[in-house]
């Protein structure tokens, strides 16, 4: 070690001490009005420079990429000094408040409006407490690596309990974070919940279910039994699991009709909403327990360097969320079928899905994968008021990175002797995960480069599907496996897949056409009314249905329909194959299995748990 990095080792040590030494930002929170969904937030920043001080509430979210604007939810807000006397606060823009005199003290309140159960938003009520902490909290500028506290003081008469991954302190509901970061990464549950756990074998780590959901006493136990196989096949890609910073990783499972279909990922948590009851829906709630899970490793600990550390000031963009997210949501599904919850059939649907989606999108002409994850700010809960061109444009980079997972697995499979996509993770968690190292598209490409041993296959792979736009041929690579890639209504005309919506005996245009399809080619857009094809009228689904039945692919019939602006118009419109995919088992098609993709199929599909294939 230089001299010059020791001297910057000790002033940092002396800042780290300092910190330490000076007094937690500490948070009570109270809940007179849930009945309203309003909670009362009194923050008390102690220990203050002298001069002007700023408070924020945060504009984004950790998993989030967009813009949120959480001070929208924010009022009464009042400032107070050491003494309690008020102090006058100004308001420089939307999201922070500014003290310009203080005794280094200042004591914020606040009311904070809450009804929207999901990963980023909160819920409050009389029935629970659900809550996103960078939707909860204000934060002071330049305060970040300060301590925390936090303290819920619960209505009187209700059982409410607390479940968080913030550190239990000794006073009553009271809790800890570190830092900043690590509070706003900590999202909190509170209600009369059920609770499960378990050991993870041979190792001092729990795993806990704490699940607010009114209707899910009896598949509760269901539940918790699929989720340790989940929890199992998960840590079998890795070989090993975090290390949960205070011991425990917690599923924050919160099913009734305030919460919205979500997940979020978190450190040492992650947050599972529906309205749907968990009694009827246990096995489509896995999946987003799967995929949240998996990020414990993936983007959690082994993160991209463009999200680190986590701006909650400004939207968070990243070209590797093919990876982070798509990654992450081929072994969601995929640990299903290896855990036993979904069999082989019902993972080969899930493929179909999502190969539908990309390789049936234009979009793919347009942005390659880095590019695609560059429109998070823009696609990810971000709404728009102005009308956009992403059904042409854009793909999810969650389905789209799952599909090039999909393809570097059975690639690796077949190109590369005991070597799996498996392994890739592994190496990228040695490499990038365990010492927690941030990585760059860079690292991601050197790493499977060395992995196979063959940089010019890794540099090939990246030039072609993760920078280029260039697809997969996934019925070689699934053929493999002995799942049949088709198409679903092959030889049968169609106008494309360009939404219609019957309504009031017509036919409408749901969106805007795709491009290159049938109604595309032919000048029709969004709203444009179908009054008849090849003369047929055209006001049920029925009727296209029985008007496309009596063409082919190729055949070029009449079109009328009336425009947005109510102009009647005819074209000549050229029918085009039906595109719609399907992936099924060889069996299922009629095909023989061989030895050869029977074993390539078990290999990939079956448990990885205590087998040896690693």
């Amino acid at each position: 070690m230089t001299l010059a990095r020791s001297f910057l080792v000790l002033i940092f040590s002396i800042f780290q001490l300092a910190a330490a030494a000076q007094k937690p930002i500490s948070y009570a929170l109270s809940f007179p009005s849930a009945v309203h969904h309003e909670a009362e937030i009194k923050v008390i920043f102690a220990d203050l420079p002298a001069g002007s001080v700023s408070f924020r509430m945060a504009r984004s979210s950790p998993g989030r990429y967009a813009l949120h604007e959480f001070a929208k939810n924010v009022y009464q807000v009042r400032a107070y000094n050491g003494q309690g006397q008020e102090i006058t606060l100004s308001r420089p823009n939307p999201h922070q408040w500014d003290v310009a005199n203080h005794d280094g003290t200042v004591i914020i309140t606040y009311t904070l409006f809450g009804d929207r159960a999901d990963g980023t938003y909160n819920g409050i009520s009389e029935e629970h407490v659900h809550l996103n902490m960078p939707a909860t909290l204000m934060y002071g500028v330049g305060l970040d690596e300060r301590p925390r506290l936090v303290q819920f003081n619960l209505p009187t008469g209700k059982n409410w309990q607390i479940a968080t991954q913030l550190k239990k302190e000794t006073a009553s509901n009271t809790y800890s974070a570190p830092h900043l970061q690590y509070l706003m990464d900590s999202p909190v549950e509170i209600s009369s919940l059920q609770f499960s756990e378990w050991q993870l074998p041979g190792q001092s780590k729990t795993i806990q279910i704490a699940l607010y959901g009114p209707d899910g006493d009896n598949a509760f136990a269901d539940y918790t039994a699929k989720a340790k196989k989940i929890v199992a096949e998960a840590g079998a890609v890795f070989g090993q699991f975090p290390d949960y910073d205070f011991g425990t990783y917690t599923f924050l499972a919160c099913y009734g009709l305030q919460a919205t279909g979500d997940g979020m990922e978190h450190r040492n948590s992650t947050f599972i909403t529906s309205s749907q009851p968990l009694e009827s829906n246990v096995n489509n709630h896995l999946s987003t327990l799967s995929h949240e899970y998996f990020h414990s490793w993936n983007v959690e600990r082994l993160r991209p360097k463009s999200l680190e550390p986590f701006n909650f000031a400004e939207a968070n963009m990243s070209g590797e969320l093919w990876f982070a997210e798509g990654f992450t949501s081929y072994y969601g599904d995929l640990i299903l079928c290896r855990s036993g919850v979904n069999t082989a059939a019902e993972y080969a649907q899930n493929i179909s899905a999502e190969l539908n989606h990309v390789l049936n999108s234009p979009g793919h002409r347009y942005f390659s994968p880095v590019q695609m994850s560059y429109q998070a700010p823009f696609v990810d809960a971000a709404q728009s008021i102005d009308p956009v061109n992403r059904i042409n444009t854009y793909i999810s980079y969650y389905p789209f990175g799952s599909v090039i997972g999909l393809a570097l697995d059975l690639t690796l499979r077949s190109k590369f002797k005991n070597i799996t996509l498996d392994h890739y993770m592994q190496a990228l968690w040695q490499k990038h995960g365990q010492p927690e190292i941030p990585y760059t598209l860079t690292d991601l490409e050197n790493t499977l480069g060395a992995l196979t041993r063959d940089p010019k296959f890794a540099a090939a792979f990246f030039r072609q599907h993760i920078y280029g736009q260039a697809l997969a041929d996934y019925q070689t690579l699934l053929a493999q496996a002995g799942f049949l890639l088709r198409k679903t209504n092959a030889s049968k005309a169609s106008l494309g897949l360009t939404p219609l919506i019957f309504r009031n005996n017509a036919a409408v245009i749901g969106t805007n056409t795709f491009a290159g399809s049938p109604l595309y080619q032919a000048g029709l857009n969004r709203e444009d009314i179908i009054q008849t094809l090849d003369g047929k009228k055209i006001s049920a689904s029925g009727d296209l249905s029985k008007a496309l039945a009596a063409h082919k692919p190729g055949d070029q019939v009449e079109i009328t329909f009336i425009t947005r602006i109510g102009k009647p118009k005819e074209a000549m419109i050229k029918l085009a194959e039906d595109p719609q995919l399907e992936v099924i088992p060889y069996e299922a098609a009629g095909l023989k299995l061989s030895k050869q993709a029977k074993a390539f199929r078990h290999n990939w599909l079956t448990s990885q748990v205590n087998t040896g294939r690693k």
